[in-house]
């Protein structure tokens, strides 16, 4: 019985490991353009996992992810890891979020043979990668001019995924719905459990972001046997569930002097920024509805009537904790930059 991995019409065995490019369609500029995958397989049996980044082609902390993941030489002892750097290579070829359609990739899944652009590249990934994997993680960041603090967004309900979203690491869990035609809707529905990773902003790379996804994304494999366990003496950085989150919005429009940073604590009331008109004058005092942690936040200072601005997570009696293992984790970043 043969054991070979088949994508895009290449057999990977048991013990290889290989790059191979996914063809997905011919620009009009009669240019062939592609999907580029990386598979390890160890000799062992064991769970199938992809990484996959830019899903969103403005979204690049992943894709230099999943580089130092191939630079680390991982060295699997069991299973299959695929990673793919850019899903939607169009977005990254443009800088942009979106397909030359317009359409949201991530809204697009699980697709079709012989729908429009965004539906043939859902489906075509689907087809060669999701459907071989018994697991995955997504890498994402904030959208344009808005940053995240390194977060696990899942389906906390499922045990397994609970399990390996706190394995991953990072201080935030959230309890998240599926969105429809989202890439963990559809990978849900094919018995694949998915994490998605939120951190940093888009078309930017933020050290803290990727150095956090780098740790989570080997945690994940470790805690799935692909990689050997080792011990560490560092204390670990306990994840927390958020029960609720709302993003606060601007009530006018103007220039914002801000308050808070990406991954305060936060007290009901307090002060978050100022919304000023260009003479000075004061549209309106932003304040934080509940006590919680910025996971969120808007960075560009200018502000229209209605724009999100902060999004708050709240975790109850747990809050000086998370704000506590939020501190450690930025302690363990520059620890490993100084090379402490």
């Amino acid at each position: 019985m043969t054991r070979a991995l088949l994508i895009a019409g290449h057999e990977i065995m048991p013990g290889e490991k290989c790059q191979l490019d996914i063809p997905v369609a011919r620009l009009y500029t009669d240019t062939e353009l592609s999907i580029p995958v990386h598979v390890e397989r160890a000799l062992r049996r064991g769970p199938t996992i992809f990484v996959s980044a830019a899903v969103h082609g403005d979204e690049l902390n992943g894709i230099e992810i999943i580089r130092r993941l191939i630079d680390s030489d991982l060295q699997l002892i069991r299973g299959t890891l695929i990673l793919v750097p850019m899903v939607n290579v169009y977005g990254v070829l443009n800088q942009s979020r979106y397909l030359p359609d317009r359409r949201d990739l991530n809204r697009s899944f699980p697709g079709s043979a012989k729908g429009s652009l965004a539906a043939r590249l859902a489906h075509n990934f689907m087809h060669n990668i999701v459907q071989h994997c018994d697991y995955g993680i997504d890498l994402h960041t904030g959208a344009i001019h808005r940053s995240n603090l390194p977060q696990i967004r899942a389906d906390l309900s499922d045990d397994e995924t609970r399990m390996l979203a706190e394995a991953f690491g990072v201080p935030v869990l959230l309890n998240a719905n599926l969105r429809d035609g989202s890439l963990r809707e559809a990978a849900t529905e094919n018995d694949t459990r998915i994490l998605l990773y939120e951190a940093g902003e888009a078309l930017r790379f933020d050290e803290l972001s990727i150095q956090a996804g780098l740790k989570g994304v080997k945690n994940v494999l470790r805690a799935l046997g692909l990689l050997r366990k080792r011990r560490s003496s560092k204390r670990r950085i306990e994840p927390f569930v958020a029960n609720r989150s709302d993003w606060i919005r601007a009530a006018g429009s103007g220039f914002v002097h801000e308050y808070v940073k990406l991954g305060e604590q936060v007290e009901k009331g307090q002060a978050l920024a100022d919304i000023n008109s260009p003479l000075g004058e004061l549209i309106q005092k932003v304040v934080s509805t509940r006590s919680g942690i910025v996971i969120g936040k808007q960075n560009i200072p200018l502000v229209q009537e209605g724009d999100a601005m902060f999004h708050i997570a709240y975790f109850g009696k747990d809050e000086d904790d998370v704000a506590e293992h939020i501190g450690l984790m930025h302690e363990s970043v520059i620890t490993n930059l100084t090379g402490g």
